[in-house]
């Protein structure tokens, strides 16, 4: 009975958290879910394929990436209120190590717009592209440009026969461990 107490006293502030900041707190979870399959997208896709490209037209898998992590630091400076370091990782990162760790900074970088986020501070305004733009709102636009492009790189990966992570099967619960007759 005593544990049970312990975990509800601590669980409740999150859960009161949740209640009382339902909008930042679901923009949260969907980074988070966007953060894991674009890092496992990033992981899943050889080194030789990074230069894959369709067409000559379109970025290639590697810059993609590149261009992800360059916005995250442009969107969430401005939920931070800091200048946008501008890093240019598009153009200055090729190997899929530098990439992977360039996005894993600039994902560190963003979780701390997604974390100091609530509901009261996502209704200030700041600007974004020239317009008047809720900080809550910056943060879902980046929600969708990080989709936008997990796209690309699903197209990319099926050209490739690999399997993007949103599509890989779940892996079964392990088995409850057999009882010793």
């Amino acid at each position: 009975m005593r544990k049970l107490l312990i975990c509800i006293c601590l669980l409740a502030p999150v859960a009161a958290w949740s209640q009382e900041n339902p909008l930042s707190a679901f923009t949260k979870r969907v980074y988070g879910f966007q953060k894991d399959i674009l890092l496992r997208s990033a992981e899943k896709m050889p080194e030789e394929n990074y230069s894959f490209r369709p067409t000559e037209a379109v970025r290639s898998y590697g810059q993609i990436l590149g261009h992800l992590a360059d916005a995250q630091y442009l969107f969430c400076s401005k939920v931070l209120d800091e200048k946008n370091p501008e890093p240019k990782i598009e153009q200055t990162k090729a190997s899929k190590a530098d990439l992977i760790a360039a996005l894993k900074t600039a994902f560190a970088y963003c979780d701390k717009a997604y974390d100091g986020m609530t509901d009261t501070s996502g209704s200030r305004i700041v600007k974004l592209f020239g317009t008047d733009t809720p900080k809550l709102g910056v943060l879902n636009f980046n929600n969708v440009h990080n989709m936008e492009h997990y796209g690309n790189l699903v197209t990319y990966m099926r050209i490739k026969n690999i399997v993007p992570p949103s599509s890989e099967q779940a892996s079964p619960p392990p088995a409850p461990p057999q009882k010793q007759k």
